[in-house]
């Protein structure tokens, strides 16, 4: 018994220092623990939903809008709020300072859906047309596309790619543009990438553009954070625009917005024509249809103001607020790039957002990999 206790001893010794020898796998960080954002991705869109928020990235067929967040998929999870227009962070065109009056016809979608330009008002001869112009655009600055198509709602289906790190689910959308304004050429890229990091209530969004033209004002325009769609004010309550009437920023009553008026009237922002302002927000804060209470503020971060190169808040007929911003608006050559870097998300309170601007404050771009994200000048 004693010789058999001895083998057995020596068999268990020699396994256990075999297995105490033998690496052991590395276990996964907690932070890189993937089970807190579900990403579900089907033929038409991708859906990504944290303990913290939802939103969907359409692939194509959108509800309204093929860019950005999905119409009505923005959901603030502590409230049960979610957006309430057509969608967050659509992107339009790429433009320029400039009249298309000489050429505006001459552009034509690839696609044989008919002109694809941007019409300005002084191309209007149809009354009910011209007053659309002025309401939706304004007179007081031109403007014209260099490349299109919009992308909103003429783009073309597209194959997101879902990128996962340690503490982030992202997702990279790139396009190029399809045709050009005479003179151009169309092929300029615009990547649009969204991170969503965890245990936050707002996701970090940069459009970037590489162009193949040459501009003196170059520009992309989009929706920062989105636009408003409401009766009455029945949707929000008020409006907060950082960066006019001082540090402070502007507070607009709902009733501001109650009658129609042109972008170039009242609330807008133009680089050439205002002080460079310390921050870049702007928010509306979310109203309960049924009840009349206030909920969080939607809000989007433009993180460096100096990219801004206009932007407005105006009522267009209809019961919709344009939030358009325009970013970059400077010269660019053949080859060279541009980009601009946004936080997007809901809030409780305006203190809330300025703390958030003052942590993530003066970048222009966003990268990933695996370890994390990160903004960047």
């Amino acid at each position: 018994m004693q010789f058999r206790d001895t083998i057995r001893y020596r068999i268990w010794l020699t396994v256990n220092l075999v297995v105490a020898m033998t690496p052991l796998p590395l276990l996964a960080d907690p932070a890189g623990d993937d089970s807190w954002a579900k990403v579900t991705e089907d033929s038409r869109a991708i859906r990504i939903e944290t303990a913290e928020l939802e939103a969907v990235i359409p692939k194509h067929d959108p509800k309204h809008w093929m860019t950005g967040i999905e119409k009505g998929s923005f959901v603030d999870k502590a409230t049960g709020f979610h957006e309430v227009g057509d969608g967050l962070m659509v992107v339009d065109w790429l433009m320029e300072a400039g009249s298309d009056a000489e050429w505006s016809q001459q552009v034509i979608a690839t696609d044989g859906n008919g002109v694809g330009r941007y019409s300005w008002y002084e191309n209007e001869t149809d009354p009910a047309r011209r007053e659309y112009v002025r309401m939706a655009h304004g007179t007081s600055h031109r403007k014209r596309m260099v490349e299109g198509p919009q992308l909103c709602h003429r783009m073309k289906p597209v194959e997101p790619e879902i990128i996962r790190g340690k503490d982030y689910v992202a997702v990279k959308t790139t396009y190029q543009f399809e045709y050009a304004a005479p003179g151009r050429k169309p092929g300029s890229r615009w990547t649009q990438l969204v991170v969503f990091p965890k245990g936050q209530r707002f996701f970090v969004l940069m459009d970037k553009i590489d162009s193949v033209n040459a501009s003196e004002e170059m520009f992309l325009r989009n929706d920062t954070p989105g636009c408003v769609r409401h009766e009455q004010g029945d949707t929000f309550s008020e409006m907060y625009l950082s960066y006019l009437s001082g540090p402070q920023g502007l507070r607009i009553p709902s009733s501001e917005f109650f009658a129609p008026f042109p972008p170039d009237l009242k609330f807008g922002y133009r680089r050439d024509m205002h002080q460079l302002p310390k921050s870049f927000i702007r928010a509306y804060h979310l109203r309960d249809k049924a009840t009349g209470k206030d909920g969080p503020w939607l809000a989007g971060l433009t993180l460096d103001p100096s990219i801004v190169y206009e932007a407005w808040c105006s009522q267009r007929p209809g019961g919709i607020i344009v939030m358009i911003e325009e970013v970059y608006g400077r010269p660019i050559k053949a080859g060279q790039s541009f980009s601009a870097a946004h936080i997007v998300g809901y809030f409780d309170t305006i203190e809330a957002m300025h703390q958030t601007y003052d942590r993530y404050q003066g970048h222009t771009a966003v990268s990933v990999n695996p370890s994390g994200w990160r903004l960047e000048k």
